[in-house]
């Protein structure tokens, strides 16, 4: 994994944009807007000729309907992140440096809103990150944020795999005091969780609620 490059996000030259952020490298942004778009909108027209082609190259209608099936899947596991906030989603994908075979590594980078009581921002940060493990707090450019972190492990019953879901957080508390931006990596790649909480350092440190262009001009 390389932590060191970060390519700039589209919202940088969003002047309507209420934060201010980049990328991780490796990670590839999830069209929400597309994916998630109204019948008949030109965002949904959009994804419906992106698509097209795919449906179009199937073998039999079988993959086709298998594919379809998926794709809707897909968009109800997204549907439900927007359902929690969530505004911004990447998928990342890197080559494991440290294992001799190399092994791909997948993870899930997500920006999310939550509203909160009206709190100093420090006090909002330590709040967020109650009940969390390897919890720390640091100053950045953006303000005091939290970062913590949290393994989860599927129920038996569910049908899932029983592999266990690390997520890094960083609780980013907004300078209105009202609400708090919450960037969170997940990944199954646990023995990795010092590199996955590096990448989301970095992240951090180039968080702004103002923006940087404009502060720069």
């Amino acid at each position: 994994m390389n932590a060191s490059r970060i390519y700039m996000h589209e919202s940088v030259d969003d002047a309507q944009a209420e934060m201010w952020f980049a990328d991780p490298a490796g990670f590839i942004p999830v069209p929400l807007s597309f994916l998630l778009a109204r019948p008949g909108s030109p965002e949904a027209e959009a994804m419906r000729e992106a698509v097209a082609p795919l449906l179009d190259a199937a073998p039999k209608e079988s993959v086709r309907q298998r594919f379809v099936a998926q794709f809707a899947l897909g968009q109800q596991m997204l549907g439900t992140l927007c359902g929690f906030g969530t505004v911004h989603c990447s998928l990342g994908l890197h080559r494991d440096d440290i294992d001799p075979a190399g092994t791909p590594l997948l993870s899930l980078f997500t920006i999310s809103w939550r509203h909160t009581n009206v709190a100093p921002r420090g006090v909002t940060a330590a709040r967020a990150a109650t009940g969390h493990t390897r919890v720390a707090f640091d100053e950045f450019a953006c303000g005091p944020a939290a970062l913590s972190e949290t393994t989860w492990r599927s129920a038996a019953e569910s049908g899932l795999p029983q592999l266990p879901l690390l997520q890094v957080h960083a609780h980013l508390p907004h300078p209105d005091c009202k609400r708090l931006a919450v960037l969170t990596v997940s990944t199954t790649a646990v023995a990795r969780r010092e590199e996955y909480r590096a990448v989301l350092r970095r992240v951090v440190e180039t968080v702004r609620f103002e923006d940087p262009l404009g502060a720069a001009s």
